[in-house]
This record gives C-alpha cells, sequence and structure tokens, in this order.
C-alpha cells in the first residue's frame, strides 16, 4: 500500500469517527465551537503522528479527542460564565448549516445532552466530568478511561462515582464525602509521619494497593504493592517531606524537591478506608491540583 493510500484510508476511518468524536467532545465541553475545534485538532495530530502500529484507530481518536477536552476544561478560567450562550441543546435552536453535515449529524444533535445536565456537568472537576461522560454515556470501561486520564482504573471509577452522585443532586452525600476522605488522608500522613504502623494499616482496606505510574517506577518507587500489610510497611516512616494538597477537589499529598512538585500520592477511598495510593510523577501538570495546606514532613 503506498502512502497516498494510506492517507486516504486514514481519511476514510476519521470521517466514519467524525460524528462520534464531535458528540464525545460536546458532550465533555458543553460547546458547539469548541467541540468542532477540538475534533479539528485530533484530525491534525492524526496527520502527525505515526500510527501504522495502532491497533484500534477508533479508540485511539476518542483517547485523543477526550484529552483534548480534558486539557481545554483544565484551562477555562474567565470564560467560564459565557460558556451558557454557546449551549446547544434540544429546543435551543438550530446549529449552523455548515454544522449539520449529514442525517447522522443530526441524530447526534437530537440525542445532545440537555442544557440542564450540561450545567451540573460544569460544576464538575475536569477529570470527574471526563470519567462521567466517557463511562455512563458513552460506555467506555475504566481501562481505557485510565489510558487517557493517566489514572487507574480504580481511581477512574470511584471519580465516575463522585460526578453520578453530583449529576443526582446528593450535593450533600459529596461533601461529606470530601470531609470524610480529607480526615482519612490526613490521618494517613500523621500516622505515616509518626511510624504509627497499626494505625496505617486500620486505615487501609485489606485489599488496599500502592500502583506507581511509569515516571515514579524510574525515580525508585515499586511498580505495585497489595495489601494492607505491605502498603503499611512501605509508608511507615519512609516518605519524607509530603504535603497535604487537593486533586481533583479531593484531599491528596504532593511532594516537592526545591519548590518544584516531583510525585503527588491520590489516594481512592471507599468506605473510610484507602483502597488504593496511586504514586504520580509523570505529566503532572495534567493533574488538577489545588490546596494550600500545612506542610507534612514525613520521615
Amino acid at each position: 500500500m503506498d502512502d497516498t493510500e494510506s492517507r486516504d484510508d486514514l481519511t476514510a476511518i476519521f470521517e466514519g469517527q467524525r460524528t462520534h468524536l464531535r458528540a464525545v467532545a460536546y458532550r465533555l465541553l458543553g460547546s458547539v465551537h469548541e467541540a468542532d475545534d477540538a475534533v479539528q485538532e485530533t484530525w491534525l495530530r492524526l496527520q502527525r503522528s505515526e500510527v501504522a502500529d495502532v491497533d484500534n484507530l477508533p479508540a485511539w481518536l476518542t483517547t485523543v479527542v477526550s484529552r483534548i477536552c480534558l486539557d481545554q476544561l483544565r484551562s477555562r478560567t474567565a470564560r467560564r460564565e459565557d460558556l451558557g450562550a454557546d449551549l446547544a441543546s434540544p429546543g435551543a435552536g438550530p446549529l449552523r448549516d455548515e454544522q449539520v453535515l449529514d442525517p447522522a449529524a443530526e441524530a447526534e444533535r437530537a440525542d445532545a445532552v440537555g442544557r440542564a445536565l450540561l450545567v451540573v456537568l460544569d460544576t464538575l472537576a475536569p477529570a470527574e466530568r471526563l470519567a462521567f461522560c466517557l463511562h455512563d454515556l458513552f460506555g467506555l470501561s475504566f481501562d481505557e478511561i485510565a489510558t487517557t486520564l493517566g489514572r487507574s482504573s480504580t481511581a477512574c471509577r470511584q471519580l465516575a462515582s463522585r460526578a453520578r452522585r453530583r449529576v443526582r443532586g446528593q450535593d450533600a452525600a459529596v461533601e461529606v464525602d470530601r470531609a470524610r476522605h480529607h480526615e482519612v488522608v490526613e490521618a494517613f500522613l500523621d500516622a505515616s509521619r509518626n511510624g504509627r504502623f497499626d494505625r496505617l494499616v486500620a486505615l487501609l482496606h485489606p485489599d488496599a494497593e500502592v500502583a506507581a505510574d511509569a515516571a515514579a517506577v524510574a525515580m525508585g518507587s515499586p511498580a505495585l504493592l497489595r495489601g494492607a500489610d505491605e502498603v503499611a510497611q512501605f509508608y511507615n516512616g519512609r516518605a519524607r517531606a509530603a504535603r497535604l494538597t487537593e486533586l481533583d477537589g479531593y484531599a491528596a499529598a504532593q511532594w516537592s524537591l526545591r519548590g518544584e512538585v516531583k510525585a503527588v500520592f491520590a489516594f481512592t477511598v471507599e468506605d473510610g478506608l484507602i483502597r488504593e495510593i496511586e504514586l504520580l510523577a509523570g505529566e503532572l501538570d495534567r493533574l488538577d491540583l489545588g490546596g494550600g495546606a500545612v506542610p507534612h514532613h514525613l520521615d
């Protein structure tokens, strides 16, 4: 197959996925114009990428457009209050004529998320919004979503669960969950700082895991630890200079060197116990970090 035929095949695959990609982008961003821009950027990245070894190109395209949308969500500031003027939903008026490409596009518009849901989605943290939309609205598995977010499937499942509660209007439950999460993480950091092994075990789910990304492994962290005892032994008096922070609106910890964040500890809490700790050291600029808590120095 020559280059022209290969390029024609890529174009045909992309055009076959365009309606799906536009639907994903619209539901993530809530804006017709931004969705079209995200799809166009996906096309440009496809043109620039070597995809000969990609086994599932439609899945690759969904991952790319989702990451583009995630970056856009995280960069929104002053434009947030103006977003409502750009929402398209059934009954909110037609799209521009040039945007109605074919009957499939019309079907997409008819199936678009309503204005009320988009308003609720806009209150979610970017990672929560992506996990919820891709799983609950498009049926992607949490393993697939994990590839997009650079997080574990367990963490993605919890992100979607949090988002689901807020979408259902259970704000009080979300706030209780957030407060309890903070208490558990802070207690864990305190126990680690003071070498309280039994307390660490008590705060961990019996099947607790520590999962490190490739960058954290390269820095010397184990790729995977399993079981409360093993995880507690790893953290008992071992972590250093961890600072309480927030990740996607929930308590987390970060380790910095000379003022630069080098690693983030993300905690998945279930029923008051830590189910998973993720050690994240790669692409930290993509994480939604916040908070300004007092530093914890863990020996």
